[in-house]
């Protein structure tokens, strides 16, 4: 008897018993393999409370704040690649979680946010914490769903984690009316959706990857421009083996760090207005630039006529809208980078492919990386200095931890002296650039990977936006550690002021303008932040003296499993250097 073929069946629907909506919000959440709900409740979501109290499945932790919650989230998205989840009850607390949502779509992050919503029949009617959030987050999300009727609600939540996970990910909103939520019915939990619109992942042809392969060939000058596509397509080994098969340079955005090593010799590490001088200039003079996963933002690009002027652009994006949006390119290709990235590795191996001669190129980059050197050199001073904490840190954790950053000079400082070797260590908000987004983007991480250390890298006004999630650490157990680098103004936005204002300071002293605090009048320091840990009952230690900063580091990592915070108190005057101003080129990089 001759074998018979296989027949892949769909997955069958599945008829579940009789359940209240919110339970039925809470089995689907299970089907998707959500292990944890980042979750803080209210009158229009308390039904979905009640249902997260009986799952043996899904950890939910309680924020102290909803916008806590939903960067915790992404944080743990950031750091899985999975789906992250937050909730919320209607109103307020659906409206505090707006700025999560921009953020992860922004950054194109996979996020679920589930948020409560009045009863239908007060919808429209400006009822007690009814907003629209439907209309409100449709231009920053990927989709919203307001579920009116509850036999679709399993439907529903199906397709918003193959919204928020297919394609270039991103967050999807899940709108849910309090009678939806306790409504009785049985369930039919479908084994497989269609979308409207959604296709397989585009490919391009062979015929169009070998032109790319005869345009490497003819180059001299040639860049691999990547981003973070490669992260979520976890292509990050695969260009590692076309870089090596091809001998080019390879340029990072923030977004796509670790995606190859900072040490290889082939590395640039990354570039833009805070980036290495050799990554900025290779870019600005290369004859083929070949950008892998990535969107010719205003923080790489500066002025867009003078980025890349005399290279031929290639453009490969799964979003085909991100094509010439910025700047033109002379080939695009609507291909899902993964597929992209390894099938030309295919196509190199199969040959014939002739490794264009980079000798002279290398030749002139390795003399900017040694005129330039990364990291960038800085002038020693008897404080210490943002960048000595930050290389401290990374010497006493041989580089292994995940860090996540507030929005400031911390956070271009953390990736320069910081070295990211893998993918999925470096955690920050770079599109929207939201302050407060460190410490619980760093409890979601470490919530993901509770056997890696996670270390929030941030500043006293950042962190100060979301202090209050140092009380979740503390509850629920999450031994994040936090190096705060206290420098008691904004940093980024007085270095802007002594740059391009005189120093004229417009509101930027986070202390008292008449006393201000720092290393040298410690008692004017404000707030005092190891009383603030205190008072949430986390361990903590203020330093400022060079000496003593290696020893409080090792303090802050010595015990694995308890949060930690150490105030390391700053000079204020240090800018962040290289920096191109905005609107300007890379050939106007100021490095002094």
């Amino acid at each position: 008897m001759k074998n018979q073929p296989v027949v892949d069946f769909p997955p069958q629907d599945e008829v579940g018993p009789a359940m209240k909506g919110a339970d039925c919000v809470v089995a689907c959440l299970e089907r998707e393999g959500v292990d944890v709900v980042f979750a803080y409740p209210g009158g229009a979501s308390m039904e979905l409370h009640q249902a997260l109290t009986k799952t043996k499945k899904i950890r939910t932790i309680l924020p102290r704040h909803e916008q806590g919650g939903g960067f915790m989230a992404h944080g743990y998205a950031r750091a899985t690649g999975k789906a992250g989840v937050c909730m919320a009850t209607s109103g307020p607390g659906a409206t505090n979680l707006v700025t999560c949502i921009a953020d992860a779509y922004m950054d194109s992050i996979p996020l679920v946010a589930i948020t409560g919503q009045v009863y239908q029949e007060f919808i429209g009617k400006s009822a007690f914490q009814e907003t629209d959030f439907f209309g409100m987050t449709l231009p920053i999300v990927k989709h919203s769903f307001l579920v009116l009727d509850i036999k679709e609600l399993p439907m529903i939540i199906k397709k918003a984690f193959m919204i928020a996970t297919s394609g270039r990910p991103g967050p999807v909103v899940v709108d849910i009316p309090k009678d939806v939520q306790i409504q009785v019915f049985e369930p039919v939990f479908p084994g497989a959706v269609e979308i409207p619109g959604m296709a397989e992942d585009p490919h391009s042809t062979d015929a169009e990857l070998e032109a790319v392969l005869r345009l490497i060939e003819g180059a001299k000058r040639p860049v691999f421009y990547t981003g973070g596509g490669i992260l979520s397509a976890n292509a990050s080994d695969n260009l590692r083996r076309l870089a090596k098969l091809t001998g080019l340079p390879v340029a990072s955005t923030l977004m796509g760090l670790g995606a190859i090593p900072p040490d290889d010799p082939q590395s640039l590490y990354w570039f833009g207005m805070h980036g290495t001088v050799a990554g900025n200039w290779a870019v600005c003079d290369s004859d083929l630039l070949i950008c892998l996963g990535a969107r010719f933002d205003d923080r790489i690009t500066g002025t867009v006529s003078k980025f890349a002027p005399d290279a031929e652009i290639v453009h490969f994006d799964i979003d085909k809208s991100e094509h010439n949006k910025n700047k033109h390119a002379h080939h695009v290709l609507h291909c899902e980078i993964g597929y992209g990235i390894k099938r030309l590795c295919e196509l190199i191996e199969a040959g014939p492919f002739e490794k264009p001669d980079l000798s002279d190129w290398f030749s002139t980059i390795n003399k900017w990386k040694k005129d330039h050197p990364y990291p960038f050199n800085y002038k020693p001073s008897k404080y210490i200095l943002p960048q000595d904490a930050i290389t401290a840190l990374y010497e006493e954790t041989k580089g292994e931890a995940i860090i996540s950053t507030g929005v400031g000079q911390h956070q271009m400082w953390a990736p320069q002296y910081y070295h990211f070797k893998e993918p999925r260590c470096f955690i920050s908000s770079l599109g929207l650039g939201t302050m407060g987004f460190g410490l619980p983007a760093a409890i979601g991480a470490k919530v993901a990977c509770p056997d890696r250390p996670v270390i929030d890298i941030d500043g006293d006004g950042s962190f100060l936006m979301n202090v209050q999630e140092l009380a979740t650490a503390k509850i629920e157990k999450i031994p994040v550690k936090i190096l705060l680098l206290n420098n008691q103004h904004l940093g980024m936005v007085v270095q802007w002021e002594d740059r391009f204002y005189e120093g004229t300071r417009g509101h930027t002293i986070l202390g008292d303008p008449e006393n201000i605090g720092g290393p040298d009048n410690l008692d004017a320091v404000y707030p005092n932040f190891v009383e603030v840990a205190k008072g949430f009952g986390i361990k903590s230690r203020q330093v400022h003296k060079k000496e003593e900063l290696k020893d409080a580091i090792r303090e802050m990592m010595a015990d694995p499993d308890e949060p930690f915070l150490l105030d390391v108190l700053v000079p204020y005057t240090e800018h962040v250097l290289p920096f191109i101003p905005q609107k300007a080129t890379a050939k106007e990089i100021l490095t002094e």
